[in-house]
C-alpha cells in the first residue's frame, strides 16, 4: 500500500491547525502575472526579486508564481473584509539545488483583514501555531525585518524543540530555530486590492512546508524528499 509523503503529511498538520482557528483554504494558479506576483505586492520594478535569477519567466506579463502571496491578492480582490484564509502550494524559484534549496518547494502562506487587527493577534495566531506543531513548552520570538509587502515585518523563531533550548547543532548552538517570516500587510497593498486601508488592517505569514518537515523529522537534506528511495520514505 502507498504511504503519504512526509511533505504532505506536515502540509495537512498545518493546515488543521489553522482551519481549527477558522480560516478557510484558498488556491490559485501556478502560472502567474507579473501584478499579481509582484506590483500588487508592492515589489516595484528594480527589487531585486524582480531580477530572472529569482524567477522564472515565460512571457511577460507571465511567469511561474514564486510564492503563494498572489493567492492572497487574488483573494483580496475578490472578497470583502474580514478575511481569513491559508494558501498553500507549490512554488518555483531558479535556485541550484542543495541541501537547503530546491527549484521548487512548498509554501504555506496566511492572511487575516479585518477591522482593528494588530500584531498582538499575529502574535497570538503564531504561539498558538508553534505549541501546536511542538508543544505546549514551546516559545516563539520576533525579530525585525524587511519584506515589501509588510510593515512591520518579522522573522519568527521557536525555541529549539530538540535541545529544549538549551543549545545543539539544530540550533546552533543559540536555542531557536527560524521557522517563518510575518509582518503586518502593508497599506499599499491593502490598497492595490481595492480594501479601505484607513478602515482596515491585516496580518501575513509565510513558511515553507519542507523547512518545518524537515525540522520536524530531523532530515538534514531538501532533496531527499525528491529522490523516491523507499527505504527512506517508507519511513513516514
Amino acid at each position: 500500500l502507498g504511504r503519504r509523503h512526509p511533505i504532505y503529511k506536515t502540509w495537512d498538520e498545518i493546515a488543521r491547525v489553522f482551519m481549527k482557528l477558522g480560516f478557510d483554504v484558498v488556491t490559485g494558479p501556478e502560472i502567474e502575472t507579473e501584478e499579481h506576483n509582484f506590483e500588487a505586492l508592492n515589489i516595484p520594478l528594480d527589487h531585486p526579486a524582480r531580477d530572472g535569477f529569482d524567477t522564472f519567466y515565460i512571457e511577460p506579463p507571465y511567469l511561474v508564481r514564486s510564492h503563494t502571496s498572489p493567492v492572497q491578492i487574488r483573494t483580496m480582490k475578490q472578497r470583502k473584509p474580514p478575511i481569513r484564509v491559508i494558501a498553500p502550494g507549490k512554488v518555483f524559484r531558479p535556485d541550484k539545488p542543495d541541501a537547503g534549496h530546491s527549484p521548487m518547494f512548498h509554501q504555506i502562506e496566511g492572511l487575516i483583514v479585518g477591522p482593528g487587527i494588530t500584531f498582538a493577534h499575529l502574535k497570538g495566531v503564531l504561539d498558538l501555531f508553534a505549541k501546536s506543531m511542538w508543544g505546549e513548552k514551546t516559545n516563539i520570538r520576533f525579530r525585525p525585518s524587511y519584506f515589501p509587502f509588510t510593515e512591520p515585518s518579522a522573522e519568527v523563531d521557536v525555541s529549539c524543540f530538540i535541545c529544549g533550548a538549551k543549545g545543539c547543532p539544530v540550533c546552533k548552538g543559540s536555542g531557536w530555530v527560524e521557522i517563518l517570516g510575518s509582518g503586518m500587510v502593508h497599506p499599499k497593498v491593502l490598497a492595490s486590492c481595492g480594501i479601505d486601508a484607513e478602515a482596515n488592517t491585516g496580518f501575513a505569514f509565510g513558511m515553507g512546508v519542507e523547512r518545518i518537515t524537515m525540522l520536524k523529522y530531523g532530515i538534514p537534506d531538501i532533496r531527499r524528499f525528491y529522490e523516491n528511495h523507499f527505504a527512506f520514505l517508507r519511513q513516514f
